[in-house]
């Protein structure tokens, strides 16, 4: 049996091979919120096609590229969570998660906040958990808990990043980069 940290703020949860769940399978997810009451944390890696200049165009230049709305996940899919790199040091529209990288308020425009935004990436919905929930899923082995990079929010190639974060981590838990989109055609 694993022990589960405290909080898994600021980690990375990454989808173990093959999860069943067509919302979660090969994703990577960074958790904003962590405790008893829940969990709650947005996918980094499902790009739309929505293109941030149609929803947001004020906020367009500081996009990361690819420079579109990321599904953050099935719940809530109206909700907006932006995060953003630079903004350390403030409490004007930001919330730290991890270390210089936080969520901002694009319901301001980007120069009254105070701070220059050196990424941006924003998502609709979320991934959450009710209380025990995650801490279930954790136990029957559905999720990879790793450290999150600060550059793993705004990746410019989202579409890699499950492979690239396992490729990086030591051990067993790195052969599961290559494991394969649909193993029996192995």
């Amino acid at each position: 049996m694993s022990t589960i940290p405290e909080t898994l703020r600021g980690r990375l949860l990454v989808a173990t091979p093959p999860l069943v769940d067509p919302n979660f399978d090969r994703s990577v997810v960074l958790m904003l919120e962590h405790g008893e009451e829940g969990a709650l944390g947005i996918i980094l890696n499902r790009p739309t096609e929505a293109t941030l200049s149609a929803v947001l165009p004020d906020w367009q230049s500081h996009a990361s590229a690819p420079g579109v709305v990321f599904s953050g996940g099935p719940v809530a899919p109206e909700a907006v969570i932006a995060l953003a790199r630079g903004g350390a040091g403030t409490d004007e529209g930001w919330v730290p998660v991890l270390d210089d990288v936080g969520s901002v308020d694009v319901g301001q425009e980007p120069a009254d906040l105070g701070f220059p935004i050196d990424a941006l990436r924003v998502f609709v919905g979320y991934a959450g958990w009710g209380p025990g929930q995650l801490e279930g899923e954790l136990e029957e082995q559905a999720w990879f808990v790793v450290p999150t990079l600060p550059s793993d929010p705004f990746s410019g190639q989202p579409e890699n990043l499950w492979r690239d974060v396992l490729r990086r981590q030591r051990g067993r838990v790195a052969m599961f980069a290559h494991y394969p989109p649909d193993p029996t055609t192995n």
